[in-house]
């Protein structure tokens, strides 16, 4: 890295949980080799209900649909920067890395699919813009996921192991000089829906897990499925919930929903805890704040010392570090580890839009 400079940038978000979109204005520092980072602001926007109606169900949309949500999510999502924009009027971002909305991702088929087209955002925004992370990575043999753990081992490289809990959990962890990722679980996603089926939007701190029973043969269930016996690199998406995890719930819907929350939130720590290397581990996502499942973890992960982080970087760590990605490829500089993606090699990812 060069020295001493700095580059300003927006990093957006969107994730499974659906809770809306998390925008990160940052700014990074260049020093002699070394890289800081600062927020200088950030917020959580949630989606408009045709969007989050749209989410919900895209397996069976015809192109055009596809086409017409693209142009809604993007000019909602320029409109939202340019907001966030008029009130920082001093921030003056080099770029705009967008993840975008995941509707599909299927690695082994070759293909990943996310809402947010980089050339409406930019033109709407005037502000070149980074986005389609994911598929050059894929087409490199790669799971085109996990992405974050880039930013693990730039800014957070520090700590034995890094887990971000949000729609997914996925962990990132050091191994043989080398940075070692993977999804390990699906998480909110799922309990989001089983806290939907009670009129809540999520289950608040676990206490709908707290006061619910352990349903063992489903937690045997759910634990034997084949995806935790695959050797990373692995990923998941939306499919596998929809293909796995949601049928095995409704073999037990006769019993009470917060028995179902209790057991899968038993699981996801379960999945998590097994993963961890002793030491300690940054905690962060929506998860962090399930207090819950935080103890369950703790409790099946005792060499392990979890560390949860400020509110701003439990809630904005994948935008900034996408905002951390967009300035790599910006740079030219590799924002994509084969050995977390499996890739046939390290490589600068992105498509770059003016």
């Amino acid at each position: 890295m060069e020295t001493s400079h700095s580059v300003s940038a927006i990093g957006l978000m969107s994730g499974t949980s659906l809770d809306g979109l998390d925008i990160a204005c940052v700014q990074f520092m260049f020093h002699s080799g070394k890289l800081d980072y600062k927020f200088i602001s950030t917020t959580t926007v949630p989606y408009p209900e045709v969007l989050k109606d749209a989410f919900k169900n895209p397996f069976n949309w015809v192109g055009s649909r596809i086409a017409q949500v693209d142009e809604i999510y993007s000019s909602f999502v320029a409109e939202r920067i340019l907001e966030v924009l008029s009130n920082a009027p001093d921030f003056r971002p080099k770029l705009i890395a967008s993840h975008g909305q995941t509707l599909f991702h299927q690695p082994q088929a070759g293909f990943t699919f996310q809402l947010g087209n980089g050339s409406v955002i930019a033109a709407k925004t005037g502000i070149p813009c980074v986005s389609d992370f994911r598929s050059a990575d894929i087409a490199l043999g790669g799971q085109g996921a996990p992405l974050v753990p880039t930013g693990d081992e730039l800014l957070f490289g520090a700590f034995d192991n890094c887990v971000n809990i949000g729609g997914f959990a996925n962990c990132s962890f050091q191994e043989n000089n080398l940075r070692k990722a993977f999804d390990m679980v699906p998480a909110n996603f799922v309990l989001n829906s089983l806290a939907q089926k009670l009129s809540l939007p999520y289950d608040d701190g676990g206490k709908l897990a707290a006061s619910g029973k352990l349903i063992d043969n489903l937690l045997g269930d759910l634990n034997a499925l084949k995806f935790y016996q695959i050797q990373p690199p692995k990923s998941l998406g939306a499919e596998f919930v929809e293909q796995e995890i949601f049928p095995l719930l409704e073999k037990y819907k006769k019993h009470n929903t917060v028995d179902l929350i209790q057991t899968y939130t038993e699981h996801i720590a379960i999945q998590i805890a097994q993963n961890l290397k002793p030491g300690n581990c940054l905690i962060s996502g929506g998860g962090t704040k399930n207090n819950f499942l935080i103890n369950r973890i703790e409790h099946h992960a005792q060499d392990t010392e979890l560390v949860i982080p400020f509110i701003e970087l439990i809630d904005f760590k994948e935008a900034l570090i996408f905002a951390l990605l967009g300035v790599l490829r910006w740079k030219k500089m590799d924002n994509i580890f084969a050995s977390v993606t499996g890739a046939s090699k390290d490589h600068c990812a992105g498509t770059i839009h003016l």
